[in-house]
């Protein structure tokens, strides 16, 4: 069969197996809508379990269960994911299929070799726009991965986990953290909005001066915003109980706005949250964790680096991600990739590798690759 044509096709959505990750790519609305248009639908056994979807569910609403993930992707057509393929599941990729999913491949040359050779059409969530230019799948995760930012900064502020024993909030009598977000975009509003909740003193960096005059107007009192510049954000350090990484350019590596010197300017056992991390990191001494070793020091300071934030909270992030997802798979089957992706510009945009050519600008460039048109 192929895949440009409005065919019947059979969607495979495998247990995702990254560390601590308890999201699934599909909840049995999803099956039921896919059944009813006449596609077949795989759901590995368990898969759903990290979000509170039993099997049961998933099979009253038509999905075959599978207890063999080499079986789903060795029948599915189109392949339904949360996080990037890991190496254990490279060699189950095959020329002609679709994967939906996460990918960050600029973070990961290993990644983006693989899928090239591979012979995969690689569809990101991360990089596919609305009319507005926004990034619909992408928001909703950044929205709890910037709302656990300060809670996760605020439990490793504590002493007992290596902080500085600071209260997010303060108390009558004794001053509040101050909490730096690098970043004013979803992710960082979102901390923003926890953090002045919580009753912190707040700065948002941004190079995007209406961005900032927005969240001016928006945020309470005890927000502030600053240009993102060298100088604002070293001056910015010095004053960090708690730095949240809240980088983005769609597809492409993040800078490095903290270098590993400009450490030394934090308060000893200040926490850095990088939640840009995803995409390589904004702070140079950033490296991946997991939920299960979440943290480690350098220069002592805290960093918390986990790639996955969201899948800490599998129920909500697996609705709030499927919510805005299944329209997208719901397109491609109708109409198959060819007039999904010529009718809908920003669903190209989101195709990032196609039979082993690079088809993202940003991507390409990162790699120094050709970029190839999508159709």
């Amino acid at each position: 069969m192929t895949l440009d044509m409005a065919a019947k096709m059979i969607i495979g959505v495998p247990k995702e197996i990254k560390t601590d990750e308890y999201r699934v790519a599909m909840i049995p609305v999803g099956v039921e809508e896919l059944r009813r248009l006449g596609h077949q639908v795989l759901i590995q056994s368990g898969a759903g379990q990290g979000s509170g979807i039993s099997d049961e569910q998933y099979a009253a609403q038509g999905a075959e269960m599978v207890s063999d993930p080499s079986t789903i992707w060795k029948r599915a057509d189109l392949i339904v994911k949360v996080k990037e393929p890991l190496p254990q599941e490279w060699p189950l990729l095959h020329q002609g299929q679709i994967l939906f999913t996460y990918f960050h491949f600029a973070a990961d040359r290993a990644l983006t070799e693989a899928v090239l050779q591979s012979g995969i059409t690689a569809i990101a969530y991360e990089t596919i726009k609305d009319a507005r230019g926004n990034l619909p799948l992408l928001t909703p995760m950044s929205e709890v991965a910037g709302r656990m930012s300060i809670q996760e900064g605020a439990k490793f502020l504590e002493r007992p986990f290596e902080g500085r024993g600071i209260l997010l909030g303060g108390v009558p009598g004794v001053l509040p953290a101050n909490v730096v977000i690098l970043g004013g975009g979803v992710v960082g509003a979102n901390a923003a909005k926890v953090a002045a909740g919580l009753g912190a003193n707040v700065a948002i960096l941004d190079v995007n001066l209406d961005r900032l005059r927005y969240l001016d107007d928006v945020m309470p009192r005890n927000v502030t915003t600053l240009f993102s510049d060298r100088h604002n954000i070293l001056d910015s350090l010095t004053r960090a109980d708690l730095l949240i990484g809240a980088v983005l350019i769609p597809g492409a590596k993040a800078p490095f706005l903290v270098r590993a010197d400009d450490l030394k300017r934090m308060p000893r056992r200040a926490v850095i949250i990088d939640v840009a991390i995803d995409q390589g990191g904004c702070v140079e001494t950033s490296r991946p964790t997991t939920h299960s070793k979440p943290t480690y020091i350098v220069d002592e300071v805290v960093h918390y680096c986990v790639t996955n934030m969201p899948g800490a909270v599998g129920r909500t992030s697996t609705y709030a991600l499927t919510n805005v997802t299944l329209p997208y798979v719901l397109q491609l089957v109708r109409k198959g990739y060819e007039k999904a992706v010529q009718e809908n510009g920003g669903l190209a945009q989101g195709v990032n590798i196609r039979h082993g050519k690079v088809t993202n600008p940003a991507v390409a460039d990162t790699f120094k690759l050709p970029c190839e048109a999508v159709v």
